[in-house]
């Protein structure tokens, strides 16, 4: 039997996703006028407790490249870490977006940046015409380690860049995982801690072809519309987006659905014990592993990544079944 741990992008939509879908395949308006799409604000400012400007987008690389072009002119550059999805899973599509926008990367343990190191890699740049400077920075929550910035982490990081000029997003692909994890209001990681644009991952945590935009700063969408349009990311039946991120924000199913892959990766990484690399605060779990121990598992059935030499993520999906579950958790006991 095979046992797919290898990413949340391959689960299956959520029921209520599909059946939100059904219910929006009915004569409206086109591209983002249909009642759905126009109400995505109205909905998200609710989720915020702050009046917000709401777009969907497709996919989460679409988002972040748009978010990072609203935010960063051509001759600037974007603050990342080193490990950054942004940097290295994008295909430059940042830099595309942006006209040629510069990533410059930091370092942090956890793939988390501090204002320690963010502030070195600042404070080396020198502010004459010959380099690039900084106008935005950017984090994921949570990490692509699966480590969860807490609400204090993210307004130091806000207080920074408030003090030093920067515009400040949030790749939220596992947003929800986060949100679980520290048991927070989401405004406490977003706005209330000074992120001015974020990226809500739908996609991984039950959603099938929808992502959305959530700008804290009005103004900032503006042009952002003319770019969705621009980079062919205005879909013409707007509302089967639409109809995915309200049917995923009704009834905290979207919370819920991080919840049981949050809880699924917590047990496996206390079968993991010591092997462990990083925490376990999202979904994800990251552990040693050698060759012949990779071998052996997934002789079992087990997919997995290989995550460098001698090491393995572990992705727990939101509909992960429980005897999957289980049987990882004893498998690891085992080795």
């Amino acid at each position: 039997m095979t046992m797919r741990f290898f990413s949340d992008n391959a689960a299956p939509v959520c029921d209520a996703v599909m059946a939100a879908l059904a219910k929006a395949n009915h004569a409206d308006d086109a591209y983002d006028g249909d009642a759905l799409s126009t109400g995505l604000n109205h909905l998200f400012s609710e989720l915020f407790e702050k009046e917000v400007e709401a777009l969907w987008v497709t996919t989460g690389t679409a988002a972040n490249a748009l978010a990072l072009a609203a935010i960063c002119p051509s001759h600037n550059a974007i603050v990342c870490h080193r490990d950054a999805h942004i940097q290295n899973d994008e295909c430059g599509a940042p830099e595309f977006f942006t006209a040629g926008a510069k990533l410059l990367l930091a370092e942090g343990e956890g793939a988390k940046l501090s204002p320690t190191t963010v502030n070195a890699l600042l404070d080396a740049t020198r502010t004459d015409v010959h380099m690039t400077q900084p106008a935005a920075l950017s984090i994921t929550q949570a990490s692509e380690y699966g480590c969860v910035y807490t609400a204090d982490e993210v307004a130091a990081l806000g207080a920074l860049c408030r003090e030093r000029g920067l515009r400040f997003h949030m790749d939220g692909a596992r947003f929800a995982n986060a949100v679980v994890h520290l048991g927070c209001r989401p405004a406490d990681i977003s706005w209330r801690a000074g992120v001015d644009v974020l990226s809500f991952g739908f996609v991984k945590n039950g959603g099938l072809s929808a992502e959305a935009l959530i700008f804290f700063d009005p103004a900032l969408a503006v042009a952002t519309r003319y770019r969705r349009k621009r980079s062919g990311h205005l879909m013409s039946k707007g509302r089967y987006q639409a109809a995915q991120l309200v049917a995923m924000v009704e009834d905290d199913l979207w919370l819920k659905n991080a919840a049981a892959a949050n809880d699924g990766a917590a047990r496996l990484g206390q079968a993991a014990a010591s092997r462990l690399l990083h925490p376990v605060e999202a979904n994800e779990v990251f552990l040693r592993l050698s060759a012949a121990e990779a071998k052996a598992l997934r002789d079992q059935g087990f997919l997995f990544h290989d995550w460098g030499i001698g090491e393995a993520r572990f992705v727990v999906s939101w509909n992960q079944p429980e005897a999957e579950i289980a049987a990882l958790a004893e498998a690891f006991t085992r080795l």
